[in-house]
């Protein structure tokens, strides 16, 4: 995919400044979830929710995320990155300061779903900010640091948020991504510089649609099937319908000059394999960082604080692997890394 910088927007001074701010913008996303992840128990007691609404403190974030990750995309390709990343920063303030300020569940669930959609924008535009910006030898570099950077945000967000809870209250854990998201407001504008794909003409509506409602009801179905059971009429209406809408999504994409997803990147075994194993990652590593917390502050009684300090162990090889892995892509192939 090529890009090219828009006339009479000021370049970003150094590439340094472009990588940092696209690494923290995309650590807010993931330090928040850790962050909120560590507070769940407090949320819970606080605003007298069952466990089911405290799951969708999580899961309606995911729905909203998820869904919507390659409409946000393709905004941001043809509307311009810089754009969607400022766009994706204040939805991003404003779901959190609402999310802070809730008085039920229901307040507090919307309002995650706001924050979903705000770090759709947020992830698609950093990495493709950092894409357009970097090439060759230095995006590998860059995207190590990125990582990095992830991994980080994965370390401490637990720590943070154990204290935040401790001695502020959970709703400075929502809070706090207000003054963050200013401050990296303010970084965008000074040093990113706009770009866009010149060969993205139009937003792909009808791709968006079928893609989010039909992946939308799938992440619903899943999220309710335990406590409706599988074989309910209303989870089992919600599979059909996502199967109807995912392939209609494929129908669509199949019939466009630019598709939103190439399908016959699946053909290949190696990008297959890459995304099979990011699915092993995101059902086992990412269901822990909900998990975890809850098991060891209810199971063994954690204060949140020992309950985030008790996660780095958990968190640490997210910080390490990254720059062990950039140094070991030079001698050895992507697949020789992944066995």
């Amino acid at each position: 995919m090529t890009s090219v910088p828009i006339q009479g927007e000021a370049k970003a001074p150094s590439k340094f400044w472009v990588l940092l701010t696209a690494s923290l913008v995309s650590s807010l996303i993931m330090l928040d979830s850790n962050i909120v992840a560590v507070s769940l128990p407090a949320i819970g007691r606080s605003l007298g929710a069952s466990f089911t609404d405290v799951q969708w403190v999580i899961s309606a974030y995911v729905l909203t995320y998820a869904s919507l990750l390659l409409a946000s995309g393709g905004y941001a390709d043809l509307r311009g990155r810089k754009k969607s990343m400022l766009i994706g920063l204040v939805i991003f303030a404003v779901a959190s300061a609402t999310c802070g300020l809730a008085t039920d569940s229901l307040m507090l669930n919307l309002s995650r779903a706001a924050q979903g959609v705000g770090g759709a924008f947020l992830l698609t535009a950093s990495l493709a900010i950092l894409s357009n910006a970097f090439t060759g030898a230095e995006r590998n570099q860059a995207f190590a640091f990125w990582g990095a950077s992830l991994g980080i945000a994965l370390t401490v967000g637990p720590i943070i948020g154990g204290a935040i809870t401790n001695f502020v209250g959970w709703r400075w854990a929502f809070l706090v991504n207000v003054p963050a998201s200013a401050v990296l407001i303010l970084a965008t504008l000074k040093f990113i510089g706009e770009s866009r794909d010149p060969n993205a003409k139009r937003l792909d509506i009808s791709g968006t649609v079928t893609f989010s409602a039909g992946l939308a009801l799938l992440i619903w179905a899943l999220i309710d099937g335990n406590d409706a059971g599988w074989a309910s009429s209303s989870i089992v209406i919600r599979l059909a319908a996502a199967f109807v809408f995912l392939a209609a999504f494929l129908i669509v994409e199949l019939r466009q000059d630019r598709p939103m997803v190439e399908f016959g990147l699946f053909r290949r075994r190696t990008f297959l394999g890459a995304v099979l194993a990011m699915i092993g990652y995101g059902a086992s590593a990412q269901v822990m960082i909900f998990f975890l917390p809850l098991y060891l502050e209810n199971a063994y009684g954690f204060e949140p604080l020992p309950a985030g300090i008790a996660m780095i162990p958990f968190a640490l090889p997210m910080v390490l692997a990254p720059r062990i892995t950039h140094r070991l892509a030079t001698r050895f192939s992507g697949r020789s890394l992944f066995l």
